[in-house]
């Protein structure tokens, strides 16, 4: 997956890598810079020592001890292992570090033939030795090296080879180091900006989005598209506008639905109230009756809508399970059973448990009974029993039944079956509060046809394990 702090990054990887690669080769540069210069001057070094040990050794006509004894007091002197050939190629003598040198080394020094002929080692590791070789291998002669500090070649670090070569000693390298910084910081700038801009601009795109469904456009929805953490931003926005959305639409239409069923209570009780006064005595009760029968159906009627509106505000157990506690669904059907002389029938002897909320069950399975009851008269059977992992409870009657085309509808707030509207007692939200306790507790409730005429609400809730 393509996240956002990966590309941040492999980005900031990359540049950093450039910086290091820029840098190293700005190093490398002056380090061999300053090689070059380092073993221009152990050359100048080692034509100057060779040429002083020339001139102050014996000549070759001199005996051999003389000469031997005068190369070890240099060797001591300056404190470089040194050995000299005579014109044969016979070694005069040789100083104890040179000897020791070469055993450890497992080799001889760097060799230069004097004017006379004869040939005098010297032995140094490091720079000095480095440079004797660069000579060697050049091919220079003992006679233009050493017969004399006038003839002998000097290197001056100035003539060494450099990257701007008209400034003045040393400058370069400060002008390098400037333009290669310059130039990372360029690339910086510019291989960063795409990535920020674009980030910014989802965001800019997002923000804007969130203005718009602030200020009323509810439908209106963010571009969601990718896999990194702004896509799946923009989406939990977008599921979050949806919920808000039915959230607002359903209470729109609870609203407009109960205000459309208190003008009926309410148009009873005016009319009551105005017969009132001129009523004979049976009449009178008779009103009264009607009277009391509307303010309980307005009664019911604002309890079920605020019951209503407060499942609403819940998503499946969004309450974070405050009220849920193990019921035993099998005591609470016998007791709501009772206050409607409906049967109750348990199949098989697993124990029929949930986790759910005491008062919200009862509620629904009081409004399955009563509707049963109002629309199917005393026949009314509830069975429970186990189904896999739910408890099942199913509500049977013996009513008209409800055509297969209103399943569904018949749990939509306010929805009644055609002839239905004015039956006593009913206000067209008992279903869909089931429906609601239902989803509250991860649970379904539908409706079926029962054998022999009739319907079943069957409500399945998860089983306590």
């Amino acid at each position: 997956m393509k996240s956002l702090y990966i590309r941040i990054y492999l980005t900031l990887v990359v540049l950093l890598l450039a910086f290091a690669f820029g840098s190293g080769w700005l190093f490398q540069r002056q380090f061999d810079q300053e090689r070059a210069r380092s073993e221009a001057a152990a050359t100048e070094r080692l034509a100057a020592m060779a040429t002083l040990i020339h001139r102050s050794l014996p000549g070759a006509d001199r005996p051999s001890d003389e000469q031997a004894e005068a190369l070890l007091d240099w060797s001591q002197r300056l404190r470089i292992p040194l050995a000299m050939d005579d014109v044969r190629g016979q070694r005069l003598a040789t100083s104890e570090s040179y000897a020791r040198r070469e055993q450890e080394q497992g080799g001889k020094g760097f060799a230069v033939r004097l004017e006379d002929e004869r040939t005098l080692w010297m032995m140094r590791g490091g720079p000095f030795l480095r440079a004797g070789r660069a000579v060697r291998e050049a091919g220079a002669s003992a006679p233009a090296l050493y017969s004399g500090a006038e003839r002998g070649p000097r290197i001056d670090s100035r003539q060494l080879p450099g990257w701007l070569p008209g400034l003045p000693p040393g400058w370069h390298n400060g002008l390098t180091l400037i333009v290669l910084l310059v130039l990372l910081f360029l690339g910086v700038a510019l291989g960063a900006f795409p990535v920020v801009r674009r980030l910014t601009r989802r965001l800019e795109a997002l923000q804007r989005g969130v203005e718009k469904f602030g200020a009323g456009q509810l439908s209106y929805r963010v571009d969601d598209k990718g896999s990194d953490e702004v896509a799946r931003l923009a989406g939990s926005f977008n599921r979050t506008a949806g919920q808000v959305e039915l959230l607002f639409r359903s209470h729109q239409s609870l609203l407009a639905n109960a205000s459309h069923e208190l003008r009926s209570p309410l148009a009873r009780l005016k009319m009551a109230l105005s017969l009132v006064e001129e009523a004979s005595p049976g009449q009178r009760e008779a009103l009264r009756t009607e009277i009391r029968t509307n303010i309980a159906e307005l009664d019911a009627l604002v309890e079920e809508v605020l019951l209503a509106s407060r499942l609403d505000g819940q998503a499946q157990g969004a309450d974070g399970g405050a009220h849920d506690l193990p019921q035993d669904m099998l005591g609470l059907a016998a007791e709501e059973a009772a206050r409607t002389g409906a049967q109750v029938q348990a199949e098989g002897a697993a124990p029929l448990r949930v986790l759910g909320d005491e008062r919200l069950l009862r509620r629904a399975l009081r409004n399955l009974l009563e509707n049963a009851k109002r629309y199917g008269g005393d026949d009314v059977l509830l069975t429970l029993g186990r189904r896999g992992q739910s408890v099942e409870l199913k509500v049977c009657d013996r009513g008209p039944g409800v055509p297969e085309a209103m399943r569904e509808r018949i749990f939509e707030p306010f929805f009644r079956l055609p002839g239905h509207a004015e039956q006593a007692g009913g206000v067209g939200l008992g279903l869909s509060l089931v429906k609601q306790i239902a989803l509250r507790h991860q649970g379904t409730v539908r409706c079926l046809p029962r054998d022999g005429g009739g319907s079943c609400f069957v409500l399945d809730l998860p089983a306590l394990r």
